[in-house]
């Protein structure tokens, strides 16, 4: 038996071919029942006009899985413009009881439902709209690593188990190792600017871990991050070239492979610059209050409104929905961040604004060993164990570098036009839910 995919079909009209899958629908005409069978690549319909063949259906509910051998018959109104007709069926492994929900139908993403949308995410994802999402996160994933391999960039995969937080600033996770205390990773941070030592140019896909009570449409406590590093640059600006990039890249990439997935959810492609536009956080806060009235000028990071304003404004005014905002304050900085020459007074990093929300924070670090421990010091022991392997690498050199950390979920999310960062997310995680 060679087995033929859903997507295939049309180059086999008029010919016997064999399919498998799990029966996605079925329904009866009067003498005549109509199966829909899925397999990974998409929905084949089954015409049965034989009882013998009708009488195997007998009490099969969906998700029965399915060996089906027919005649491949052009049909310009079937979903992959073909069918199967003069069926023999062979049941592979009958399921008997009926499913907790409809996954032939559109499933509800209203905030109200979310709850009952990942409480069954196990089924739901059959439903080829919502599969659609995460087919979409995939080939998000491969425009990003094209990219960045593109530009040079080597994959490396960071621990996730440590004897000490990377970051401070966020709370962590705790758990015993073995007698002793480990936490698990909030940040590949530490790790990619000591590869750099070795690579130059880095980055990963890690399991990302925040235990911060936040129940927001944006936060969650296990996400996947893409973080970066890049060394031997020249000014903070490279590492902004290098996300306008990746912004395009990913954005082409998506659109050439998956648009029957974006048209399923109905998405636009993003629409951007080839240099991303720039705002000081003082120019946002300016801005907002001369076209808003709404005072955020003591505010040291962007709010959520001032979030959603920029990018509609940089649409409009510039031709963009992506935008950078730089200029931080000093007083707000990471340890390992670089503080501006020029004007002590601001830090070197800057946030990605996409669609209304952050979706990368980047910033250039620190390189000069003296420095570093001048700035560690204001905040912690360099001596402590903890800093003892990161601290190595500056110490025998590292160069001028800069990176960011970008959430795939959070650019999944923002490419489909969801509303809730876990609508994006297979499995969220938050503080209530640890399930499926």
């Amino acid at each position: 038996m060679s087995r033929t995919l859903a997507r295939d079909l049309h180059s086999h009209i008029s010919k016997s071919v064999t399919i498998q899958g799990w029966l996605h629908k079925k329904r009866q005409l009067g003498a005549i029942a109509f199966l829909v069978i899925r397999d990974r690549s998409g929905l084949i319909q089954v015409v049965i006009d034989e009882p013998k063949e009708q009488a195997k259906l007998d009490g099969l509910q969906v998700g029965t899985i399915m060996e089906v051998t027919g005649t491949v018959v052009e049909e310009p109104r079937a979903a992959l413009g073909a069918e199967l007709h003069q069926p023999t069926l062979t049941i592979l492994n009958p399921i008997l009881d009926v499913g907790p929900i409809e996954i032939d139908k559109q499933i509800d993403h209203k905030p109200e439902n979310l709850e009952t949308l990942f409480e069954n995410r196990v089924i739901n994802m059959r439903n080829p709209k919502e599969g659609a999402i995460f087919k979409i996160q995939s080939a998000v994933g491969d425009g990003i690593r094209e990219y960045l391999k593109s530009q040079d960039f080597t994959e490396f995969h960071s621990p996730k188990l440590l004897a000490e937080p990377t970051e401070g600033g966020a709370e962590v996770f705790k758990l015993d190792y073995f007698g002793k205390t480990a936490t698990l990773a909030q940040s590949a941070q530490f790790y990619k600017q000591i590869m750099v030592g070795a690579f130059e140019r880095v980055f990963e896909f890690g399991a990302t871990y925040r235990a911060e009570p936040s129940m927001t449409t944006r936060h969650m406590t296990e996400f996947i991050t893409v973080d970066g590093e890049m060394g031997f640059i020249e000014s903070f600006q490279d590492i902004l070239d290098i996300l306008s990039g990746l912004m395009n890249a990913t954005s082409d990439h998506l659109w050439t492979h998956c648009a029957p997935e974006l048209a399923m959810w109905k998405a636009t492609k993003p629409v951007l610059t080839a240099k991303l536009p720039e705002v000081t956080l003082k120019e946002l806060h300016a801005l907002v209050l001369k076209e808003t009235g709404q005072d955020f000028t003591k505010e040291k990071d962007p709010t959520p409104s001032e979030e959603r304003f920029i990018t509609e404004y940089s649409a409009k005014h510039w031709q963009s929905e992506a935008v950078f905002i730089t200029g931080f304050p000093a007083s707000e900085m990471k340890f390992y961040h670089y503080q501006s020459p020029t004007d002590p007074e601001v830090a070197v990093r800057a946030d990605l604004i996409f669609r209304g929300v952050e979706i990368v924070t980047t910033s250039q670090r620190e390189n000069s060993y003296p420095k570093l421990l001048e700035q560690l010091s204001k905040i912690g022991d360099p001596e402590h164990p903890g800093f003892r392997y990161y601290l190595q690498a500056f110490k025998f050199g590292l160069p001028p570098h800069a990176g960011f950390g970008l959430g795939l979920e959070r650019l999944t999310q923002k490419m489909l036009g969801l509303n809730n960062v876990k609508e994006a997310t297979i499995f969220p995680r938050d503080t209530g839910r640890l399930v499926p």
